[in-house]
């Protein structure tokens, strides 16, 4: 998938006036933020269970070489099969491998980010399979051919009336008119999802977790979806990264509480789901075949380094949900898979810090995102630690670059720091009106929407050595 991280600033622009964008992300965001709220409310050892998962996921990944050959032996107990990816290539190639001996025609797909990562749809329709998403939202995107939005609501940017003309343009050769209401919305998929369900011959979904001590994965959805996808066809495939292993099953129902609770609000997301290997004979029910493709992609070489806690991370969203930069410009400025803080980390890891040295620097810095994360990521000193990889590589403009230089210079000078600040507060004073600046040397971004409060005229610091010596 093409990277276009480095387009931020043009894409944030055009999404500040995006009308029916700002409409679904404000609808969008209060909604994330008041559930999760009242959810924690509810829960007083949540703090306690913070740090439980934080050590359980820090375990994980010092030994997941460990963990991961465990999960690997418990999987091909259960008739199953691991296979390794160290890129996308070479995953999606495992994937379409896997369906062509299968003879399979139609695949259908639970949501899965990994997924997304690795452009798999792109390598199925290449090779000439017909897929089908089964997530709602998901399924929305794929008909307006678009990336998602959200890593937990694909579709968080569409408005109701952009969906009904969606499913309207689709939806009619089905015979259905054009929809309004969201349970007639919902209900048409529905309908036109049950036949992918049953005829469909392979089905691909992620995994939220995955469980050494069984050889299990874990799955969670609202939906069912991922249910019918996993059972229904002949040949179930699990697409998921190295980092999501965790060693026990008891572990699982720690990591459980918080997800839920982080990313919608809800006590346990409706359907959880734990998978272990491929049909038995006693089963009712469940795939003939078995896969888990796991995924590198460059996670390997963050092990160790000073990045590795963003490893911890369990894709529950409320980094973003949280965050005034995303809650404005939506997911699809970030120009890649992850939006949002987690991605502003993420995807320098992923790809370059060349390739997106633009995401670091959309931040505010205000700590919300790290507060609100139940895994205890430190992602704004992870964003100051690429920032200045991007300093050290001398790839912002020049302008930006020279002007750091410049305050490095001068705040190991005290003295001069001091004697220049008093010096620009009293100028921006002489040039106010009525205690007020409309234009400020640098500050275009801020002034060409709102006025500036202009300085008293002293320095902070100059006031509080008066005082003191007076």
């Amino acid at each position: 998938m093409e990277i276009k991280s480095q387009q931020f600033k043009t894409q944030a622009t055009k999404a500040l006036h995006n009308e029916n964008l700002q409409s679904a992300l404000k609808r969008a965001k209060s909604g994330f933020i008041d559930k999760r709220r009242k959810a924690l409310d509810a829960l007083p050892e949540f703090e306690q269970l913070r740090e439980t998962a934080k050590d359980i996921k820090q375990h994980s990944l010092s030994y997941l070489d460990y963990y991961l050959s465990e999960f690997e032996s418990q999987v091909e107990k259960q008739n199953g099969r691991v296979h390794w990816a160290s890129d996308s290539k070479t995953a999606c190639e495992q994937i379409v491998g896997i369906c062509q001996r299968a003879n399979a025609k139609k695949i259908i797909k639970g949501k899965s980010m990994v997924g997304e990562e690795i452009a798999l749809n792109e390598a199925l329709e290449k090779a000439e399979f017909e897929v089908i998403e089964t997530d709602l939202g998901e399924y929305i995107i794929q008909l307006a051919e678009e990336p998602p939005s959200h890593i937990i609501a694909p579709a968080v940017h569409k408005t109701r009336g952009e969906i009904s003309d969606l499913f309207y343009d689709h939806h009619k050769k089905h015979g259905f008119d054009k929809l309004d209401e969201v349970s007639e919305l919902v209900d048409s998929a529905r309908q036109i999802m049950r036949e992918q369900f049953v005829s469909a011959d392979v089905g691909i979904t992620g995994a939220n977790f995955l469980v050494a001590e069984t050889g299990s994965i874990v799955l969670v959805t609202n939906e069912g979806n991922g249910d019918l996808t996993s059972h229904l066809p002949r040949v179930h495939i699990v697409v998921t990264s190295i980092e999501k292993v965790i060693p026990t099953l008891e572990d699982a129902n720690v990591f459980l509480r918080l997800l839920g609770r982080s990313a919608t609000g809800q006590t346990l997301s409706t359907y959880t789901s734990f998978i272990t290997g491929a049909k038995r004979n006693a089963d009712l029910d469940g795939a003939g075949e078995f896969h888990v493709v796991l995924l590198d992609n460059g996670r390997s070489s963050v092990l160790g380094s000073p990045f590795e806690d963003m490893l911890r991370c369990i894709r529950c969203g409320a980094c973003m949900n949280h965050c005034p930069v995303y809650g404005n410009v939506g997911g699809h400025a970030y120009g890649w898979v992850y939006p949002g803080p987690m991605g502003s980390v993420l995807t320098p890891l992923l790809r370059t810090i060349e390739e997106a040295s633009a995401l670091p620097n959309a931040s505010t810095f205000c700590g919300r995102c790290e507060e609100v994360c139940p895994m205890k990521i430190p992602l704004p000193k992870l964003l100051r630690l690429h920032r200045i990889q991007e300093f050290d590589k001398n790839l912002q403009p020049s302008m930006q670059h020279w002007a750091l230089k410049a305050w490095g210079y001068l705040a190991t000078h005290p003295s001069l720091y001091r004697f220049l600040m008093n010096q620009q507060t009293r100028m921006l004073k002489l040039f106010s009106r009525k205690g007020w600046l409309k234009r400020a040397p640098m500050g275009k971004g801020w002034t060409q929407s709102r006025d500036i409060l202009a300085p008293e005229g002293r320095s902070f610091i100059s006031q509080y050595q008066k005082k003191m010596n007076s």
